[in-house]
């Protein structure tokens, strides 16, 4: 709670944070609700009147720090629970790779601790691309088409629905698997993305 005093005793309202302030009733009184207290009981704890609490809780009264404080300390919440972070927008707008037949398209923000692509594979009639090794693990799902999954001595055809996890420090390459092309998505680790990007950079559509 300390942080928080410290941000908004810089400002002589809490008002003056451009957002997040809408929902600072309704915490207020989902809090009091959950200790079971009545505005009267609440109001007496934290030295103010009902009037005082009930604007408050309505949004008709503006929060300010002198009167959200006493609140914060019988309720024993932050007041970071009551004032509302700023809603980011979830959507993850990255550029398309294209390389080597491939085009790999992230579904996580860049710098995410999981690295997720949807990798569509070009039919190659030179067959899969040459075997690899890197460190850490691959998982990888099947959304369409066939894939060629060629895993140390292993040649194996994976259909739509189909998935597989295996340990990348194994040569392994993937290709699609007849006429059509391959869709997975997969899931790697930070040398399985410098594999499969690396170099790319000149071959990066824009957004």
């Amino acid at each position: 709670m300390a942080n928080s005093f410290a941000v908004l005793a810089s400002r002589k309202n809490v008002g003056d944070m451009a957002d997040g302030l809408d929902q600072v009733g309704a915490r207020l009184r989902a809090a009091r609700h959950a200790h079971g207290w009545t505005l009267e009981e609440l109001a007496a704890r934290a030295q103010m009147s009902v009037s005082t609490l009930s604007r408050l809780e309505s949004g008709k009264r503006q929060a300010s720090l002198e009167l959200l404080v006493p609140l914060t300390r019988q309720l024993g919440v932050r007041i970071d629970d009551l004032v509302a972070a700023p809603t980011v927008d979830p959507r993850v707008r990255r550029s398309v790779i294209r390389r080597d037949g491939m085009v790999i398209a992230p579904l996580a923000p860049e710098g995410s601790a999981v690295n997720t692509y949807k990798i569509t594979y070009s039919p190659d009639p030179n067959g899969c691309s040459e075997l690899r090794v890197h460190d850490g693990y691959e998982w990888l799902y099947v959304i369409a088409g066939r894939l060629r999954l060629r895993l140390g001595e292993q040649d194996l055809v994976l259909a739509r629905g189909e998935a597989a996890e295996f340990d990348t420090r194994i040569p392994h390459a993937m290709g699609a698997a007849g006429n059509r092309p391959a869709q997975i998505i997969s899931i790697f680790n930070e040398a399985g993305v410098r594999m499969h990007t690396h170099g790319a950079a000149a071959e990066v559509d824009a957004p």
